[in-house]
This record gives structure tokens, sequence and C-alpha cells, in this order.
């Protein structure tokens, strides 16, 4: 019977032994938080050890994380593979559709929201702003330089050209005229107010070449013989040619003295406005001015842009996650943290394996007390 108790009393005292040494020893991984002093001298075993070597877990934290847990090969094969491509390319594509290409909004919705407001005002003024400039700069060029200066070379020549068929053209058109019943006509007026002005000679002459009408039948094949004269067309050449010459020295303002340009400048701008019609251009949506917008942006513009998005991102993966410096991030976290949060982080996680460990200490620590006194029975 003292045997039992003996033996029972030794189980009990090396199981607490075991439970209590065990749980102290999880304990001093974290308590006390802070060093504790007797005056200058620091107490042993304070701090605990994970308060004491914060910085080497902090430190080491960092190092697992880069180079175990978010490492360049772990981010391709969970982001840059085929189906997170195709994913992010249906995102785009629908978000694009939804939002924008599909959308109600007119064109004058889109510019209100990126904050350009009364665009219809802003850009007829505009226009009338750019009518005016290139009109007072034209103006200018007019003023200052000739038409030599300003008329292109090859329309020079072929205006040089056109004086010989100019002048055929007039004189032709003159002895149609003179032969026609309209040009007797003429002439015969020609030749009255010719001798009404010039008082009694005039009457003499009459008296001695009789009617007009019969001095206008002889004075008109005599202008027929000058028109189709060669020498009348040589001389009429030769007049356009200098004429021409000498208007091309000329600035084109003078040539266009006393022309009014308010009048077109204001049937431009008119001209302008109706035909941009901007107000109504801008009454509508993208798809009216797109409707092939969604295939193209399904089909061609999204697929290359995320592609080519991924293909970069994946190349200058190393480089970014290298520029980031997840492990000084994650070691300048772990040092912020209070001690009492990092314990709790861990006890949270290993709560359950801490009592195992203690329980497992008392009962170790009670088959030890079992064992010593039946070492001790028998010995004695």
């Amino acid at each position: 019977m003292n045997l039992f108790w003996t033996i029972l009393f030794m189980a009990a005292v090396g199981a607490a032994i075991g439970a209590v040494t065990n749980h102290l020893a999880i304990q001093m991984l974290f308590r006390p938080h802070e060093a504790k002093y007797i005056g200058s001298w620091r107490i042993p075993f304070t701090p605990g050890l994970i308060p004491k070597r914060r910085d080497e877990l902090a430190k080491q934290l960092g190092n697992t994380v880069i180079n175990h847990l978010l490492t360049p090969d772990i981010f391709k094969r969970k982001y840059f593979n085929e189906e997170m491509q195709d994913k992010t390319t249906k995102l785009i594509v629908r978000q694009l559709n939804e939002k924008i290409l599909l959308s109600d909004k007119t064109i004058a919705d889109w510019l209100k929201l990126s904050g350009i407001e009364n665009i219809v005002t802003i850009a007829n003024t505009k226009i009338d702003e750019q009518v005016d400039i290139q009109f007072n700069r034209l103006k200018s060029r007019f003023e200052n330089e000739t038409i030599r200066q300003l008329a292109p070379e090859d329309w020079q020549v072929k205006a040089d050209s056109k004086v010989g068929e100019i002048v055929s053209y007039i004189l032709f058109k003159g002895e149609e005229f003179f032969q026609s019943e309209e040009g007797k006509r003429s002439v015969k007026n020609l030749i009255d107010d010719f001798l009404s002005t010039k008082g009694t000679l005039g009457s003499m002459i009459q008296m001695f070449v009789g009617e007009s009408s019969t001095l206008a039948g002889k004075v008109q094949p005599e202008i027929l013989k000058f028109l189709k004269a060669p020498g009348t067309k040589n001389m009429l050449e030769n007049i356009v040619r200098n004429e021409w010459e000498k208007l091309k020295d000329r600035p084109i303002i003078e040539i266009m003295d006393g022309f009014d340009f308010e009048p077109v400048v204001k049937n431009v701008k008119s001209y302008l406005k109706k035909e941009l019609a901007i107000e109504e251009r801008l009454s509508h949506s993208l798809v009216h001015y797109f409707p092939e917008a969604t295939e193209w942006t399904q089909t061609k513009l999204v697929p290359k842009l995320t592609s080519f998005a991924f293909m970069e991102a994946e190349a200058k993966l190393e480089e970014v996650l290298r520029k980031m410096k997840l492990e000084d991030m994650v070691k300048e976290q772990v040092d912020s943290f209070p001690v009492a949060r990092l314990e709790d982080i861990v006890l949270g996680i290993s709560k359950r394996e801490f009592k195992m460990i203690t329980v497992l200490g008392g009962f170790l620590g009670g088959l030890i007390g079992i064992i010593q006194g039946l070492i001790v029975f028998i010995t004695g």
C-alpha cells in the first residue's frame, strides 16, 4: 500500500513539474515583453525569446516571403497564364461595351463628363477665329505679294500658254458678232452716235455717203477683214501678253481694290458652321459613328493590348518585385507590430499545439515520477 501512494505521489509531482516547466518555457517565448532590471542589472531571460530576437525574426520572415512565398515564378504561374489573360480580355471588353461603346451617352455627354461644356459655342467661336486669322493672313499676303510670287509656277506657265487661245476665242466671237444682225445694228448705232457728235461735219458726211445703214454696210466687211487678218491676232496677243506680264507684277490687293471681303468672310463662316453641324453631330452616341467598334475591340484591339500588357508585365516582373523590396516591407511591418500582437498571432495559430505540449510535459513528468517511484522501491 505504501508503494502505491509513493508512486502516485511521485507521478503527481513529476506531472506537475513537467506541465509547469513546458508551460513556463512556452510563456518565455514571448514574456516578458520588455527587459526587466534590478537597478542596472538586467534580469536573465528578459525579455522573452521572440521579443529579444524580433529584428532577426522580421528579417527572416521577409527573406522567407520573397524567396519562398512571393517569388516571380509563383506570380507567373498564378497570374500570367492563358486563363488569366482570357479573363482579363473578357472583363475589359465587357466594361468597354457597358460603360462606353454601347452606352446611351452622347458625345456631348462624354465631353461634359470630361469637364468640357458649351462645346458648340466654343467650336463656333473657334471657327470664327480661325476664319478671321486665315483671312487676315491671306489679306496680308495679297497686300505684299504679286501674282508672280503667289501663283504656282505651273499655273503661270499654263496661263501663259492660254493667251493665244484667249485671243483666238475673242476674235472668233467678234467675227460672229459683227456678222450677225445685232452686229450690223451696233455698227450703225456707233456711226450714228459718231456723226451726231460732229455737228455740221457729221451732216455733210451723211449728205455725201447717204444713210448710216449704207455706211454701216461698207464698214462691216472692213471690220471682219481686220478681225481675220493674221496681224490682228499677233497684235492682240502681244497686247494681252504684255498686259498679263504687267498684271503679274502688281500686288493682288490692287487688282481687288474696292472688293468687299466681309460678305465673303461671313458666308464662309456660315457655310462652315452649316456643313460641320457640330450640335447635331454631338447629339449622337459613339455607336452611331462606330457601329463596328464592339466587334473590333473584342477581336482585335483588346486581345492585342492585353497580350502586350501581359508580356511586358511578365518581362518586368522580377524588376518590379525587386524595386518593391517586399522583404523590407515585411520586416518593417513585423518591426512595427507590438509584441503582444505577435504573441496573439502565434498563439492564435498554435494555441492547441501549445496546450498539447503542456499536457505532454505533464504526461512525461508523471511517467518519469512513476519510474522513479519504482526505482526507489526496488533499490530500497
